[in-house]
C-alpha cells in the first residue's frame, strides 16, 4: 500500500504501454486543451531508457490511451521565451509562485521531420504545487503557432 495520499494508478498509454503513476502525477486541466476540451486529466511521461534527459516529453491523457502529445520545455527552443498572459487566465491553476510554474510547448511532428514545429502562441502552464494546468493564448505578437525547429527555406 502506498504511503501518504499517493495511490498508484495504471494508465494504458499510446507509446509506453501500461505505466503506473501516482495520483500526484495527474495534471488536471479544468478546461481541457484547445480542440480536446472533454479530456481533463493528463500526466507527463519521459523516455528515460537512454539514461539522458530527452528533448521531448509526452503529455498523455490518463483516460484515453491514444491521446498523447509531444511537448517540450520552451527554454530548449528559446532561452528568452516569456509569454505575456492576463492573470485572470491563470486563476484555474490556483495560487502560485513563479518557481512553481512549469511551461510546456506542444509539438507538431509531421512525417517530414524537417517541418517539426512548436506552438509558441498557446503554451501549457502547469502549477506544480496544485497539479492544475491551463492552455492559454499568449499576447506576444511575435509568438507563432508554428515555430519551426529547423529554419525553413
Amino acid at each position: 500500500m502506498p504511503l501518504g495520499n499517493e495511490v498508484d494508478m495504471k494508465v494504458d498509454t499510446r507509446y509506453f504501454g501500461e505505466v503506473e503513476i501516482s495520483d500526484d502525477k495527474i495534471i488536471h486541466f479544468e478546461n481541457g486543451l484547445f480542440g480536446f476540451e472533454e479530456y481533463k486529466d493528463f500526466t507527463i511521461l519521459y523516455d528515460v531508457d537512454s539514461g539522458e534527459e530527452s528533448f521531448f516529453s509526452w503529455l498523455q491523457c490518463v483516460t484515453e490511451k491514444d491521446l498523447a502529445f509531444p511537448v517540450v520545455n520552451p527554454q530548449k527552443i528559446d532561452a528568452d521565451y516569456d509569454p505575456v498572459v492576463e492573470d485572470a487566465l491563470l486563476e484555474s491553476i490556483g495560487a502560485w509562485e513563479p518557481e512553481e510554474l512549469v511551461l510546456l510547448l506542444m509539438v507538431t511532428a509531421p512525417a517530414d521531420v524537417k517541418k517539426t514545429s512548436v506552438n509558441k502562441k498557446a503554451p501549457l502552464i502547469i502549477n506544480a504545487s496544485t497539479c492544475k494546468g491551463v492552455q492559454i493564448v499568449a499576447e506576444n505578437a511575435d509568438y507563432e503557432v508554428k515555430h519551426y525547429l529547423i529554419p525553413q527555406d
